[in-house]
């Protein structure tokens, strides 16, 4: 089974770019079953989706959050990482990284990682 862990700093000041990667074992980020995104959560609010990529390297962003937010895949790694620029400590919240399939009946995210709290503060 697929298996994905979050790993950067979990301190960022405002105004720096906030950078995450997720390592992908027992599956390769380059395989067209599944596509990999990025969701946070801030605290005391809900989920919310900020892009993915996908088999082919395409990418697919939040319409708010796409004008400051890359991610981007290093396929000799099998890694995908999240960078989201100008951060304020609005941006603080805990960051998965998810597998996303889409059928014709349904769309899942079949595996999460444990999640990465970052907190932004100077």
């Amino acid at each position: 089974q697929v298996q994905l862990q979050e790993s950067g700093p979990g301190l960022v000041k405002p105004s720096q770019t906030l950078s995450l990667t997720c390592t992908v074992s027992g599956g390769s980020i380059t395989s067209n079953y599944y596509a990999w995104s990025w969701i946070r959560q801030p605290p005391g609010k809900g989920l919310e989706w900020m892009g993915v990529i996908a088999y082919d390297g395409s990418t697919y962003y939040s319409p708010s959050l796409k004008s400051r937010t890359s991610i981007s895949r290093d396929t000799s790694k099998n890694q995908f990482s999240l960078q989201l620029s100008s951060v304020t400590p609005k941006q603080t919240a805990k960051y998965y990284c998810v597998t996303e399939h889409r059928s014709s009946r349904a769309h899942t995210r079949d595996y999460w990682g444990k999640g990465t709290l970052v907190t932004v503060s100077s």
